[in-house]
């Protein structure tokens, strides 16, 4: 089982067709900061041999629902954990794994471990899937770094941090004030304050992209997205989750695609 169809599209790409796999989280309109377990979830965690979490306060519903499923032979995997960052002197640590490349090749290599753990006789077949997911991850980091070679120190905005690891690779600087991107993912109201500094990133055109948070728009970051329409910065839109009919790779590819084109590149 998975947090979020994130990983288990993981999942699945290394386990193929000797894994079953259900992902908790997989409609985009679900906010896994605030996601309640209902019965089907809980009963399906309770016979589990696998269970793949974000960690770092993004979906604590895992542990809440696993420690009720009475299921301690689960093996459990946490993303934040295997990823090995923690958070930088006097901040707070960046969650969003699954926009960090390096950090998903190594929890490929953990899902492949656990898999081989639960099921020995194919454990070749989860190391030789593990090894062809990362190698597309490879391509992927190549794709950074090709964007990183031109658009090195470009400023850009965001209504919340869950791109950064990504944008970071790619040599962007998220040039929005940071009380923005906090409020706006805690669920807060942002400051009038705050709200005109951000907004002074778009008609001052001090940033060349928008990089927007398609699942928690409200009031405060469409007035962002209008701003930017308005002064010519292009949009792009991400997502927690996978867009429908979309793999990991897929999805992460059409990404970089949308902030080359919207670079310029």
């Amino acid at each position: 089982m998975a947090s979020t169809n994130v990983y288990g599209d993981i999942a699945q790409q290394i386990g193929g067709d000797k894994v079953e796999v259900i992902s908790i989280i997989s409609n985009p309109e679900q906010d896994p900061h605030s996601y309640e377990a209902n019965t089907q979830n809980q009963l399906a965690l309770s016979k589990a041999k696998v269970v793949i979490e974000n960690g770092g306060g993004y979906d604590n519903f895992i542990d809440a629902m696993l420690k009720a499923a009475n299921n301690p032979s689960a093996q459990l995997l946490n993303a934040v954990t295997i990823s090995g960052r923690t958070a930088p002197a006097g901040g707070e640590l960046n969650e969003h794994m699954w926009y960090d490349f390096p950090s998903m090749a190594k929890l490929a290599d953990q899902i492949s471990t656990a898999l081989a753990k639960a099921d020995t006789a194919n454990a070749a077949t989860f190391t030789t899937n593990a090894e062809a997911f990362k190698q597309k991850l490879t391509t992927l980091r190549d794709r950074e770094a090709s964007t990183a070679e031109t658009a090195k120190g470009t400023a850009v905005a965001i209504t919340e941090p869950v791109p950064v690891y990504l944008l970071e690779a790619c040599g962007l600087v998220n040039a929005t004030p940071k009380e923005f991107a906090e409020a706006i993912e805690e669920g807060d109201d942002v400051s009038p304050k705050v709200l005109a500094e951000t907004l002074a990133l778009f008609s001052g055109k001090k940033v060349q992209a928008l990089v927007y948070n398609e699942q928690t728009a409200g009031p405060q970051t469409e007035n962002v997205q209008q701003a930017a329409a308005a002064n010519g910065i292009p949009v792009v839109p991400v997502t927690e989750t996978l867009p429908a009919g979309k793999d990991y790779i897929g999805w992460m590819t059409g990404n970089l695609d949308a902030l080359d084109t919207a670079l310029g590149r």
